[in-house]
């Protein structure tokens, strides 16, 4: 097998499969080396020949239709593993630098996810107010009990690696196992938030917690593998190719990040700042910028349909 390479799946609307297309094409600004697999659709499939892009990806295979979901795929992430050492992304990211050193850092890991060492109660619990309730009740610690689980990682299954396939095997035959005893867990369906499937990242990072295997840090400052995009925290040139993110270096701070209303976050922040004394931000450029927050997205889909009229020669002159 080849030694390297990056994996995406597409399924469902036509415009996933424009993700895709866009989140190689900034990969390929900084990497021309590494192959890259797409596992899609028949429809997408034929997308990509009846426009002439099959060249686009390395490998390009059919997804079964049992595995056209998020569970579907990133449970059974061993069945579609064509390198080595395989990389698995999501296709709503933008590649912003070389990513030569994130690959030498995971190559010491037989699996891992970016992530964080400990979720906190927002992890599958309520996005809102409600979390309040979760810390005073402290299911979250009745689940880790229940389950013989000593602690629970926090995990971003956008970016996820696996080099030893039996080790990949496990974690996924027992991340499925537990996602069928969601009613014994804490966690909430995703479905309450407006999403429209379930989340893999609960069931993974207990299987991972049960197995003993490290996330690879989310926030690492200038390292950082993946940062989010926030409109106002995030400086870029039209087509991305310039990018830097505001980053605070105290955790707390960071978080606030996520608070939807831009008014309300930059107040939160700036009394946050002063009251703690942690004013400290620096500017940096990740591997990647995914657009992970379900309303921050729109800046992607311009550039996606942007990069698709081109690459088809539908743009308007």
């Amino acid at each position: 097998m080849t030694t390297e390479g990056y994996v995406l799946h597409t399924y469902g609307k036509e415009a996933y499969l424009r993700h895709a297309i866009a989140s190689v094409t900034t990969l390929r600004r900084y990497d021309n080396v590494r192959p890259v697999a797409l596992y899609c659709t028949d429809a997408h499939i034929e997308l990509l020949r009846r426009n002439g892009l099959t060249d686009i990806f390395t490998l390009v295979k059919k997804l079964p239709d049992r595995n056209c979901s998020i569970n579907g795929f990133k449970h059974h992430l061993h069945e579609f593993k064509p390198w080595e050492r395989s990389l698995y992304v999501d296709s709503d990211m933008i590649w912003c630098r070389n990513p030569d050193s994130l690959w030498t850092q995971l190559s010491v890991y037989p699996f891992t996810a970016t992530g964080l060492e400990r979720a906190d109660f927002y992890f599958g619990g309520p996005k809102n107010a409600g979390v309040i309730l979760e810390f005073f009740l402290n299911r979250r610690r009745r689940t880790l009990k229940r389950f013989g689980l000593t602690h629970l990682p926090r995990v971003q299954a956008g970016m996820m690696y696996a080099a030893d396939t039996k080790v990949t095997q496990s974690v996924c035959a027992l991340a499925a196992e537990f996602h069928t005893r969601a009613s014994e867990t804490h966690f909430r369906t995703r479905l309450l938030e407006g999403r429209t499937e379930e989340s893999c990242e609960w069931s993974l990072a207990m299987a991972m917690s049960r197995m003993g295997l490290p996330v690879y840090h989310w926030y690492q400052g200038a390292n950082s593998p993946q940062l989010d995009y926030i409109r106002g925290m995030t400086e870029h040139t039209d087509t991305f190719e310039q990018i830097l993110c505001d980053y605070y270096t105290d955790r707390f701070i960071y978080e606030i990040r996520g608070i939807k209303n831009p008014w309300i976050r930059t107040f939160c922040m700036r009394l946050a700042t002063t009251v703690l004394r942690k004013r400290d931000r620096l500017k940096v450029t990740p591997f990647v910028l995914h657009f992970g927050w379900f309303h921050a997205k729109q800046p992607f889909y311009d550039f996606a349909d942007c990069v698709w009229a081109e690459l088809t020669g539908s743009a308007k002159p």
